[in-house]
């Protein structure tokens, strides 16, 4: 019988002998340098070019933009990239138009050039992000979906906390054109053989072969159905929401603290809040898969907005810092949850498709939050109306959550 295979999906996703975890470090390692590169080091790039080559900030920023708008019209196709091509030769093109972009930053001299760089950074981002490692380990991974995914993400952070300070304190040893070929080098050389030796051909336990050669509805079939879908919609409008508010919080938070508890003391808030991302993610992926995960969402909604809420107004130093570590504890888990909860709701045949949808749409929101925290600062005069904003976000997306719409369970 057709159900026989997917019977033996949990012994053989717990065992540590199971091919999938050996995918999970792989898309560790991938977003390692997905994140180091195409997330953290944007920080990198804009102080950078702003000191060697003296362009306004906000010309190097607006470079950013346009890397996370384009990059969230590329998120779109993963699903269907994954899915035609297979999972092995789209995390090389990821890896390889990574590099190439990185090299390419780093040998900047006109501004546009640096578009031309972003450009090529978008794919690399879409190549080696959420949507691609997300697609990836479903194919691997049902029962343990969730643990997995956690598990893999650790590499974001673990590139924030590792990849960034090396990446720095390489361009202060060799120069920035170097450290980024240097860097870019490293990846290709540790990724491309990896993938070619562990990531082969998924086993058919998920309905990928199956829904390969059934096709019961094209792509863009299921983006429309998607968009007119209470369940789809409420998930994503919630995310986007709160990932508006959690990046546009978290560039700003050290101009924020600065002069509240001083540079030290600030930074110090940034580690707690990064750490406890780490600490969050690795505790919550050992129930993920047991929870009510809208539940487990508004949860971590309504804790952040608490969060800003003691940052607005206690300005005690340890009070500040405890509130960034409540703030960061669900930080990881919010992008993990939005592929656990259309997994769960939503057939398998979809979940490709449907999960890089809802990444660029949640990518073109927050690509427009520190602008938007920005701007309300500057009109204002503080922090206190933008972070009142994005706490107010995080309560109606709490409740947005819960709003399931229609059943939606996925076949067997």
């Amino acid at each position: 019988m057709l159900d026989n295979p997917r019977t033996t999906t949990p012994a053989d996703e717990s065992s540590l002998r199971y091919e999938g975890w050996r995918i999970v470090a792989v898309c560790f390692l991938l977003a390692t340098f997905g994140w180091g590169l195409g997330f953290y080091g944007q920080s990198v790039y804009v102080a950078e070019l702003q000191r060697a080559r003296g362009w306004p900030a906000s010309l190097i920023s607006s470079g950013t933009t346009f890397f996370y708008l384009f990059g969230a019209l590329l998120v779109v196709f993963v699903g269907e990239a994954v899915r035609k091509y297979g999972p092995r030769i789209c995390l090389i093109s990821g890896t390889l138009a990574m590099a190439a972009a990185s090299v390419a930053v780093g040998a900047v001299r006109e501004p546009w050039q640096l578009y031309l760089a972003d450009a090529v950074l978008a794919f690399g981002w879409a190549g080696t992000s959420l949507a691609m490692i997300t697609n990836t380990i479903s194919l691997w991974f049902d029962h343990k979906r969730g643990m997995a995914i956690s598990l893999a993400l650790n590499g974001a952070s673990f590139g924030g906390i590792v990849g960034v300070p090396l990446l720095v304190m390489m361009i202060s040893q060799i120069g920035f054109a170097s450290a980024m070929f240097a860097t870019s080098a490293a990846m290709v050389v540790l990724l491309v053989p990896v993938i070619l030796l562990v990531v082969g051909r998924p086993p058919d336990l998920h309905g990928w072969h199956g829904a390969a050669k059934a096709k019961p509805q094209s792509s863009i079939e299921i983006r429309k159905a998607a968009l007119r879908d209470v369940g789809f919609l409420t998930v994503t409008i919630a995310f986007a929401l709160v990932l508006f508010a959690q990046v546009g919080f978290i560039v700003h938070l050290i101009s924020f603290l600065d002069p509240v508890i001083g540079r030290e003391r600030a930074a110090v808030a940034v580690a707690v809040l990064t750490a406890m991302a780490v600490i969050g993610r690795v505790l919550f992926s050992m129930v993920i898969d047991r929870l009510n995960q809208r539940l487990a969402s508004a949860l971590s909604f309504l804790s952040q907005a608490a969060a800003l809420c003691v940052v607005i107004n206690l300005h005690n130093d340890y009070l500040l810092i405890a509130a960034c570590a409540v703030f960061g504890f669900s930080v990881g888990n919010l992008i993990t949850l939005p592929s656990l909860i259309v997994q769960q709701e939503f057939d398998s045949a979809s979940f490709g498709v449907l999960i890089s949808l809802n990444t660029a749409i949640n990518q073109v929101t927050y690509a427009f939050g520190p602008g938007v925290v920005g701007l309300l600062r500057d009109w204002s005069g503080g922090y206190a109306l933008p972070f009142y904003l994005c706490a107010a976000l995080e309560v109606t997306a709490a409740a947005l959550i819960m709003v399931r719409g229609t059943s939606h369970t996925k076949t067997a």
